[in-house]
C-alpha cells in the first residue's frame, strides 16, 4: 500500500528526521513511564501511541507501514492467539519443573494481591506495556526505516532501541529477582551488568518480535507473543510466591 492519496500536497518530513523525532519522543515517554505509574503511566503511553503515529503519517506512512492495515488484522490475531497458547504451555511446564521454577520468583510480587494482579495482567500490561512498545518499536519504528533500507535495517535499529528501552527498567533488576543475585550480586557492578544482560536480552526478544511482524505482516502477532510473556510472567510468579 503506497502513501495516503489524501496527504499528498502537504509537506512532510524524511525518514532520518522522522526517526529522530520518534527517538526523541521514546526518550521522554520512558523517563515518563518510568516515574509514573497507573492512569497517568497508562495516559502518557496513550498519548505517545498517537504522537509516534502522527510522526509515521507526517513522513508519509500509512497503517500499513505499521502493520496495522485492516487487510492483516484476521491473520495476525491468528498468529497472536496460536503465540499465546504456545507461551502458556512452555510457562506451565517450566513452572512445574523445580529446575526452571526459581526463574519465576521475584520479591517484587510479595505484596501483591489477586486485584493487582488483574490490574496488571488485563490493563497495565496490555495498555501500558505492550500497546505503547509495539506501536513503537515494531509499528512506527520498524515502518519507517523499512521503507527506506528494507528489513535487515528496520530490524537492527529497532531491536537496538528496544534493548536501550529498558534500561530503567532494568536498574534493580538483579535484586528483584533471587535467581540473578547469585550470578550479579549485589554490588555496582553486578547491578550494570545485570543491566547489560537485560538490554542484550531484549533486544535479542525485539529481532524475534520484528520477525513475527514481518512473516505475519500484522503487528498482533508480536503484541500477542509479547503479553503472554509478561502477564503469564505475572500470573506464575503470583502462584510461586
Amino acid at each position: 500500500m503506497g502513501p495516503d492519496p489524501r496527504s499528498r500536497g502537504r509537506r512532510r518530513i524524511g525518514t532520518s528526521a522522522a526517526v529522530g523525532l520518534t527517538v526523541a519522543v521514546l526518550v521522554a515517554a520512558n523517563l515518563a513511564v518510568h516515574r509514573w505509574t497507573g492512569l497517568p503511566g497508562l495516559v502518557t503511553a496513550a498519548v505517545a501511541c498517537v504522537v509516534l503515529l502522527g510522526v509515521l503519517r507526517w513522513a508519509g506512512g500509512t497503517l500499513a507501514d505499521a502493520g496495522l492495515a485492516p487487510g492483516t488484522l484476521a491473520r495476525g490475531a491468528r498468529w497472536a492467539l496460536a503465540l499465546i497458547a504456545l507461551v502458556g504451555v512452555v510457562y506451565l511446564a517450566a513452572a512445574l519443573l523445580p529446575a526452571t521454577r526459581l526463574l519465576f520468583e521475584d520479591r517484587r510480587y510479595s505484596g501483591m494481591d489477586g486485584g493487582e494482579l488483574m490490574l496488571r495482567v488485563l490493563v497495565l500490561v496490555p495498555l501500558g506495556t505492550v500497546l505503547l512498545e509495539e506501536t513503537a518499536f515494531r509499528g512506527v519504528l520498524y515502518g519507517l526505516v523499512l521503507r527506506a533500507r528494507g528489513a535487515a535495517w528496520a530490524t537492527g535499529v529497532s531491536s537496538v532501541l528496544f534493548g536501550l528501552w529498558h534500561v530503567l527498567p532494568s536498574l534493580h533488576l538483579a535484586t528483584a529477582k533471587p535467581a540473578l543475585s547469585p550470578v550479579f550480586g549485589d554490588s555496582r557492578l553486578g547491578a550494570a551488568a545485570a543491566v547489560g544482560a537485560a538490554v542484550l536480552f531484549t533486544a535479542g526478544a525485539g529481532v524475534l518480535f520484528c520477525e513475527l511482524r514481518r512473516r505475519s505482516g500484522s503487528l498482533l502477532a508480536p503484541m500477542g507473543l509479547h503479553w503472554a510473556v509478561n502477564a503469564f510472567g505475572y500470573v506464575v510468579g503470583f502462584l510461586l510466591r
